[in-house]
């Protein structure tokens, strides 16, 4: 039922990719088991869609196993950090997603957890306050985040474990990553067709995944073999073309060279004029345009490249 869970690597052999934060973590936890102590807090950053929550699990795996997840905008007060973590077992991982939406008061309230082991807590107001100290049991933070320039200097500098980020994978390992998918889903595509598969990934662990399930789903409807022919036209279909463009993605080049005749344009104006809000944009979107050169961002704006110009060439009096 939980397809994506089922798809989640179990092991640091399963995990396909990032080989240089793997070698790191392995080392990290490997002297801290040693010396007998946690492992020191690890920030992992990088866009969405990577690996970081596999990760996560990874490391709690070497650990025992034992996980919490939660993410920033779920601790909305210092009284939701105290509950989660009072809870912590001795040896739990601490897993927070999108730590970059924690609120400064929250983050403040973090920083002796995470360096010293206690929570500062205020009873009271006024001149009755008073601040209860609670020890807590060892244990490691591991955050992720996909927009790390908005975390504050003093919260990164507290993740002495190391601070790593994930990037886009290779078209050969999206094919590796594929080819196990398919194995535990029983699934027997061929060779061309998962190439074709990998070419429209974006470069993104998800994403393949994603576009495998629905590719399964096509061809289990029109009662055909998985091959390159039905994964063009299932792939067509979802509107996502040669280079792994989406709809979105296809706008947001268009409305930058038809409406603003190719930048510089301002992230806020693109959003506001593709419908789509500017984090959105700035987190999903724009990393992968970046990455295959069809967008740059500069200090007046983004704009558009020849190689966008091109791609978009057959469609752009369609799209808007």
């Amino acid at each position: 039922m939980f397809l994506d869970h089922t798809l989640r690597p179990t092991s640091w052999d399963a995990y396909i990719g990032q080989e240089q934060i793997k070698e790191n973590l392995k080392i990290l936890l490997s002297a801290a088991r040693e010396r007998g102590h946690m492992p020191e807090h690890v920030l992992l950053y990088g866009p969405p869609g990577l690996g970081k929550t596999t990760l996560a699990h990874l490391i709690a795996g070497e650990l025992g196993g034992k996980i919490k997840i939660t993410s920033g905008p779920a601790i909305e007060r210092v009284g939701d950090l105290a509950s989660i973590l009072t809870n912590l077992s001795a040896g739990e991982v601490l897993f927070i997603d999108e730590i970059h939406r924690l609120n400064k008061t929250i983050e403040e309230a973090l920083y002796p957890a995470m360096e010293s082991g206690r929570l500062d807590i205020i009873i009271g107001k006024g001149p009755s306050a008073r601040t209860v100290q609670l020890e807590l049991p060892p244990f490691t933070l591991v955050a992720a985040t996909t927009r790390v320039g908005l975390l504050s200097s003093p919260l990164r500098s507290r993740f002495s474990g190391g601070v790593f980020r994930l990037d886009f994978y290779t078209e050969n390992h999206i094919e590796e990553i594929i080819r196990r998918s398919a194995e535990m889903l029983s699934i027997k595509p061929d060779t061309a067709s998962l190439v074709e598969i990998a070419r429209r990934s974006r470069f993104t662990p998800r994403t393949a995944n994603y576009l495998l399930k629905r590719c399964r789903d096509f061809a289990q409807i029109q009662k055909k073999n998985l091959d390159a022919p039905l994964v063009g036209e299932a792939l067509t279909l979802l509107g996502v073309d040669e280079r792994g463009l989406t709809p979105a993605d296809r706008s947001i080049l268009a409305t930058i060279i038809q409406k603003f005749g190719g930048g510089p344009v301002g992230v806020g104006t693109v959003a506001a004029a593709t419908g789509e809000e500017a984090g959105t944009v700035e987190e999903v979107y724009e990393p992968y345009l970046m990455q295959i050169g069809f967008l740059e961002r500069t200090s007046r704006g983004r704009i558009a490249t020849e190689h966008a110009y091109a791609h978009l060439k057959e469609t752009l009096n369609t799209l808007l």
